[in-house]
């Protein structure tokens, strides 16, 4: 028998089945974009012969959630690696783990960047609790939904919510949280009334005295312009900032 990995961030089926592979007494293949049956079932017998250190379920779970098709190949050979050099966990100058260090970084900014970068728009959903749900378009660069759906939960428990993107949905109806397949662009609703209301209010709170348009870049970057309602406005903002600027200074 053979398992697969139920979803390309399944870092616990990758976990069960480590000891077999560390073993030899699983089959290994690359083939992990499709989920396609990487492992053979002798994992209970070979658990006994790896104990993984500290520290390594923490990295191997952020390290599943990245996009980059070698994650598990990398996280494999790695361990093949802490099973022939026990001491090699303590080196934290080792260039393989910094690299599976440096993909875990990745998707912890991508986390942030969901949390801080989701805008829902309002629709119309008889479905939902009040007859209406607040709708969100996102296109996470990493597998990071189940990850990044507790903030969610917690910040907008009472309004039935959705959050669409190209890797697959989460569905909040005030009570339970469900996934779904990926969406399409065109399946997020267009801009509503609060929409509007947002952007005037960004528009007053923009100061062009502290306008450092590089640190913005860095802590907004560009592709995720396209899905945030305020982005349309900024570079007009930028381009008007020194004179607003000028006329604050004159008052």
């Amino acid at each position: 028998m053979s398992l697969p990995l139920r979803y390309p961030a399944d870092w616990d089926g990758f976990a069960a089945q480590l000891p077999a592979l560390l073993a030899g007494e699983a089959d290994w293949t690359s083939d992990v974009g499709t989920q396609a049956a990487l492992f053979g079932a002798a994992a209970a017998a070979a658990a006994q012969r790896w104990t993984s250190p500290d520290g390594w379920n923490d990295l191997g779970r952020r390290v599943a959630m990245h996009a980059d098709d070698t994650r598990y190949a990398r996280l494999l050979a790695f361990a093949r690696r802490l099973q022939r050099e026990p001491c090699l966990w303590a080196d934290v100058l080792d260039p393989e783990r910094r690299r599976l260090q440096s993909l875990a970084r990745q998707v912890d900014r991508e986390i942030h960047k969901m949390h801080a970068f989701v805008r829902f728009r309002e629709v119309a959903d008889e479905q939902a609790a009040g007859g209406r749900r607040h709708v969100a378009w996102f296109e996470p660069e990493h597998h990071i939904l189940r990850a990044a759906a507790p903030f969610f939960v917690n910040r907008f428990a009472q309004h039935p919510w959705a959050i669409l993107t190209p890797r697959g949905c989460l569905h909040w109806d005030g009570r339970r949280l469900t996934g779904a397949g990926p969406a399409l662009r065109a399946d997020a609703p267009a801009e509503d009334a609060g929409e509007a209301l947002w952007l005037t209010y960004y528009r007053s709170i923009f100061n062009p005295a502290r306008l450092k348009v590089a640190a913005m870049k860095k802590e907004m970057p560009v592709r995720y312009w396209v899905n945030l309602p305020e982005a349309a406005l900024i570079s007009g903002l930028v381009r008007d900032a020194a004179e607003r600027e000028g006329r604050m200074r004159d008052v």
